[in-house]
């Protein structure tokens, strides 16, 4: 009796060939397709936030009332030990730099688990996955907007020194301050899907986090050395930027020096804003491929 051989027995099984990696290109593309599904995921957002609160859109001022009250604690305390008066100057600081912490934090609270939060739609339906974390960062917009108008509407009233053209470099700063959430953004959801407690860790940070940027202390409180620990920090230069165009009035692109008791401090320089454009970029594109890698594990994760 003749022993037959199955059908491609001995032969070596054909690999099954991997579709290639899109570009960056193809995943911003891809994302811009879907322009209307970020819309309706950030309607929804806004209206579980305000139309379903008391308060309204009072919440929008309510983080950077609370961190100007804080910072406001710290330099009454600091002023009475240097004996010297607080100045009107540094109530419009606190003000104008509470804004990007105040949208940094609370998007990068609720970004964090946007991937988890929404996990019965991504184990039912297919569509890019960065919409969750991008929409999450864009409904926080509106609190940095309302903000923004209301702070430049007062400063007038606590700062003799007024508004000043100076102050359109805000838009440039905010723009780059929101590539540079989302690129936090989309590492931070990713990773927390994977291990859960990432979402603490991020707390813990965002809640100490405001001691270590020029947010409740001038870079020259801290002396030269000690300022330009600060300003390296990524997050530092995009809060100090709101200081110096927006309240003291002065273009990004010089260079401001500060005298202080241990010497000239170097508040700002030209390439501080050049420093922040390049974290924005590099987490931008970095997170949008890390993001897509571990898209494919999200249904069994989530």
């Amino acid at each position: 009796m003749t022993a037959t051989t199955p059908l491609g027995a001995g032969r070596a099984a054909t690999p099954t060939p991997r579709a290639p990696r899109p570009s960056i290109v193809q995943i911003v593309g891809e994302i811009w397709e879907s322009r209307d599904l970020v819309v309706q995921f950030v309607l929804r957002d806004l209206t579980l936030r305000y139309t379903q609160a008391v308060m309204g859109f009072a919440w929008a001022l309510l983080m950077p009332i609370l961190i100007v009250g804080a910072g406001m604690m710290f330099r009454v305390v600091l002023a009475t030990l240097a004996n010297s008066p607080l100045e009107g100057s540094s109530i419009a600081s606190l003000a104008a730099k509470a804004l990007p912490w105040a949208f940094f934090s609370g998007a990068l609270s609720q970004a964090t688990s946007s991937v988890i939060g929404n996990s019965n739609l991504i184990s039912k339906v297919y569509f890019p996955r960065e919409v969750l974390p991008l929409s999450t960062v864009i409904a926080q917009s509106p609190d940095l907007v309302v903000g923004l108008v209301v702070v430049a509407s007062v400063m007038p009233f606590i700062d003799k020194t007024g508004l000043s053209w100076s102050g359109l470099w805000v838009i440039a700063v905010l723009l780059l301050l929101m590539l540079f959430t989302v690129g936090c953004a989309l590492f931070l959801s990713c990773a927390n899907l994977f291990f859960r407690d990432v979402k603490y860790i991020v707390q813990v940070l965002l809640n100490f986090g405001v001691f270590a940027t020029p947010v409740f202390f001038e870079p020259q409180m801290l002396g030269p050395k000690g300022a330009s620990i600060m300003m390296v920090l990524p997050l530092s230069p995009f809060i100090q930027a709101m200081d110096v165009a927006l309240v003291h009035g002065h273009s990004l692109a010089e260079t401001i020096v500060v005298a202080s008791r241990k010497g000239d401090v170097v508040v700002w320089a030209p390439w501080m804003l050049a420093y922040a454009a390049g974290w924005s970029l590099f987490l931008i594109i970095t997170g949008i491929y890390v993001f897509r890698s571990g898209s494919s594990r999200f249904a069994e994760m989530a």
